[in-house]
């Protein structure tokens, strides 16, 4: 770029309507002297007629001859429009919230989604607002269709879903720096809700059922392998003192009594079971030798 020459963005700033710094001339000089000797003539009557009256939250946008009086709106309050010679336009500067239909985006990983969303926006500058762009509400809604769908198509279904904040929040980014020519200030971008194929989301919830099944058998296994090792411990303990595995042996009929009270145990001591054993078996091996 040469050193003399200025930016595009320069260049564009400097070609808005809005923004003319020049005189009216002899001709409007001419008529501007006409119209306040129409208004003198006529007065008081035609003083009712040009005083308007600008709202809180309004402001106005007058021309002279076609040309915007001044780089700043009027208002609020009571101003003066001379007649034959100003038209003006009121601006409302309250937040707008516009609702961003269904877009059907394909994402990244080439999934096909449909998401909306909502868009507030309020004027900051009723000058640009008015001279610079046709249409300020329609440009804005279309800017942020295309803008949604075009951050949309960048990320992954993932990154859709778990992401939104971030997705809404880069959305306001563009917005903001893309109607700043048009007096626009973007409050909030909301994206309200994600609409996926009937068959992915069932996919979905059989891909997130066996995660979570799987995560529950290595979980069970880990459970069991604990367990195990504990057993093999408490075994060893018992197997050095047979005391202990008698007051085991006691505080397991203790809880069987507990929970079920039906239930009638017997307890018998270990050392008679090994009696009656040994004795079976001596009878047994006795029985050949007599017959």
């Amino acid at each position: 770029m040469a050193p003399g020459a200025s930016s595009p963005e320069k260049q564009d700033k400097g070609n808005l309507v809005g923004i003319s710094t020049r005189g009216l001339g002899v001709c409007g000089w001419i008529l501007l002297s006409l119209s306040f000797l129409l208004m003198a003539l006529t007065f008081p009557i035609s003083i009712w007629m040009c005083l308007k009256i600008i709202k809180e939250y309004e402001r106005a946008v007058v021309f002279r001859l076609g040309r915007i009086q001044a780089d700043k709106a009027k208002g609020p309050g009571v101003i003066l429009v001379l007649p034959c010679i100003d038209v003006f336009v009121k601006v409302d500067l309250r937040t707008f919230t516009c609702n961003i239909p269904p877009q059907e985006i394909l994402t990244r990983d080439s999934v096909t989604t449909q998401v909306d969303g909502a868009l507030y926006y309020r004027i900051h500058s009723a000058v640009s607002a008015v001279a610079n762009v046709h249409n300020v509400h329609q440009a804005t809604f279309l800017l942020a269709q295309t803008t949604l769908r075009s951050v949309l198509g960048t990320q992954t279904l993932s990154q859709l879903l778990a992401g939104r904040e971030e997705i809404a929040r880069s959305t306001q980014t563009l917005l903001d720096e893309a109607t700043e020519l048009w007096g626009i200030q973007v409050a909030r971008v909301e994206i309200r809700d994600v609409r996926i194929p009937v068959r992915l989301q069932r996919s979905m919830a059989a891909e997130a059922e066996a995660t979570r099944e799987a995560r529950a058998r290595v979980l069970a296994a880990a459970g069991e392998l604990n367990a195990s090792k504990s057993l093999k411990s408490a075994s060893l303990v018992l197997a050095e003192s047979p005391t202990a595995l008698q007051l085991r042996y006691l505080q397991t009929l203790t809880a069987i009594a507990t929970e079920k009270s039906s239930t009638i145990v017997f307890p018998l001591p270990m050392n008679m079971l090994e009696g009656i054993r040994g004795v079976s078996y001596n009878n047994h091996g006795k029985a050949p030798g007599r017959a």
